[in-house]
């Protein structure tokens, strides 16, 4: 039998034929008709596009035969490959190359053989357009059939070439909708990150935006445990019919895992059956379903804390594009947990500051009970008291936003209710954020208009009414708040000004814009005071 060529073999050959992604694909109508042609201009039996690998011949489209590929020993083509022009052999049983050919000594006893090289445009051949007849043809093909199976040879590379094309330009448009899905996908989880106030939730988010997004079959987040030894996976995302991982995992368990989490390098295995660290012993991860995984280290001041990973039940090779998504994500959720842990911290020390502060005050009260416990003027210690509940009143509002700001009819309402019964005070107006600096100065201000209303104006009647209402002036860029009694005594100005007359007079900020009408039907009062200034930190 005659050797296989040694071209057949060359490597930038067979590069090239990998190149078009043609083996093993299903029939193609463009192939088959190029095929059909060549059968009608040769006048043969038989017509292949035969395709040369290095262990095989496999026909992309075929006629009158029925295998669709041999072995490198029944192939004539590959004898095809290293001629400049057609390969035309009249009798195969009589020549030296083919005359051993299991096909022509056997079924289907093949004798005449004309093949046109499908050659690259680099000049490799990776196969030929060929035809077969079962008998012996002295004279080969005419001048005519001869042209016309190199037309349809540089057809066949034409189709190979368009289709090579084509699968270039859907795998752009694919990595472009992939590209454009991780960039969605990161400001979703920005998004959902910046409202989650538990890495149970964060893990939960994170783990189902990127499990979808890479379409793994697996994505979670876990702990690390202080020596690196240990995850605690909380919770994991899984495709339909993958089961969770959720639990604490010993890395030795699977192979040599641990050494690059613990350096804060990311874990990349494109498949655990042949990389060094787990395919010693790759059946654990494989009785999870994991083919292949990337793991991304979660720092916390330089030190590996938490590791977000994704799974494949398939080899993957992780892509530098997929190990970037994945690193951003680690670096959000790395600053989520840093936020929630921050905020866990603060709270711990509101409540501490809270705790404090209501100690002071009480003992503010306390000394200034027992100093004032002679004072003929019991009404002022009163005063004083109520002042001073208040302003902690304001205190507790405001500690429930860590000291960034307050709602104002929260405000309004707290300070009303605490006057007078609720039904006394009826209170309308729009949501409104105001700072810390607004919600003391409000709060003592609405506090001495009611104690003033329940001594002096509509609240000392039983019929007597406070409508107080606020908006927002937005061509004056001023907040404005109003309050207006009625149904209680004629009400005329403070024939001495206190220490409370002086405090309605700074208004919603300390710094006036107040307009006081002391009516027969009762106090009226507005107050204004800038927006910027209302909600000032």
């Amino acid at each position: 039998m005659s050797p296989v060529p040694d071209y057949v073999f060359d490597a930038e050959r067979l590069a090239a034929l990998e190149a078009y992604s043609i083996l093993d694909t299903a029939p193609e109508q463009g192939f088959d008709d190029i095929v059909q042609l060549a059968m009608l201009i040769c006048e043969a039996p038989v017509a292949l596009v035969s395709l040369v690998a290095k262990d095989r011949q496999w026909f992309k489209a075929r006629a009158g035969f029925e295998p669709c590929e041999t072995d490198l020993n029944s192939s004539v083509c590959a004898h095809a490959l290293g001629e400049p022009d057609l390969l035309v052999i009249p009798d195969l049983s009589t020549d030296p190359r083919t005359a051993h050919n299991p096909l022509v000594i056997a079924s289907p006893h093949i004798r005449f053989y004309a093949g046109a090289p499908l050659r690259t445009g680099e000049g490799h051949a990776i196969g030929s357009l060929c035809v077969i007849d079962s008998k012996p043809r002295p004279d080969g093909l005419t001048a005519g059939q001869m042209m016309g199976l190199r037309s349809l040879a540089r057809q066949v590379m034409t189709q190979l070439e368009l289709r090579k094309t084509l699968a270039r330009q859907q795998t752009f448009l694919l990595e472009e909708a992939q590209a454009l899905a991780r960039r969605t996908s990161l400001l979703a989880l920005g998004d959902k990150l910046r409202d989650i106030s538990t890495t149970r939730d964060m893990a939960r988010e994170a783990a189902e935006i990127v499990g979808k997004t890479l379409e793994a079959s697996r994505a979670g987040f876990g702990l690390l445990s202080d020596d690196g030894e240990f995850v605690d996976v909380e919770i994991d995302w899984v495709a339909p019919g993958v089961k969770s991982i959720a639990g604490r995992h010993r890395f030795a368990d699977y192979g040599q895992l641990a050494d690059d989490l613990r350096a804060g390098r990311a874990l990349i295995i494109e498949d655990v059956r042949t990389d060094r660290r787990t395919s010693e012993n790759p059946g654990p991860l494989l009785g999870l379903g994991v083919r292949s995984l990337l793991n991304m280290v979660v720092l916390e001041h330089g030190r590996p804390v938490a590791l977000f990973f994704v799974h494949s039940n398939e080899p993957t090779a992780w892509r530098e594009e997929v190990i970037a998504f994945l690193r951003n994500v680690a670096d959000r959720v790395e600053h989520a947990v840093s936020r929630i842990k921050a905020e866990e911290h603060q709270r711990v020390l509101n409540h501490e500051l809270s705790h404090r502060m209501k100690n002071t005050l009480a003992m503010v009260q306390a000394i200034a009970g027992q100093t004032l416990k002679g004072a003929g003027d019991r009404e002022a210690v009163r005063t004083f008291s109520s002042r001073l509940h208040a302003l902690s009143m304001a205190h507790e509002v405001l500690l429930q936003r860590s000291w960034l700001s307050a709602d104002m009819g929260e405000i309004v309402r707290n300070v009303l209710e605490t006057a007078a019964a609720a039904g006394s005070f009826v209170i309308s107006g729009p949501a409104l954020t105001i700072g810390p600096r607004a919600t003391l100065s409000l709060s003592l201000l609405l506090h001495e208009l009611a104690t003033n209303a329940l001594k002096y104006g509509s609240l000392s009647a039983e019929s007597g009414e406070v409508h107080v209402d606020w908006r927002v002036d937005r061509d004056a860029d001023e907040a404005v708040l109003s309050w207006r009694e009625s149904g209680g005594p004629p009400v005329t100005p403070p024939v001495r000004r206190g220490f409370g007359t002086r405090l309605i007079g700074m208004g919603l900020v300390g710094t006036g814009g107040v307009n006081v009408r002391y009516l027969a039907s009762g106090l009226e009062a507005e107050f204004q005071a800038p927006l910027v200034e209302i909600q000032q930190t």
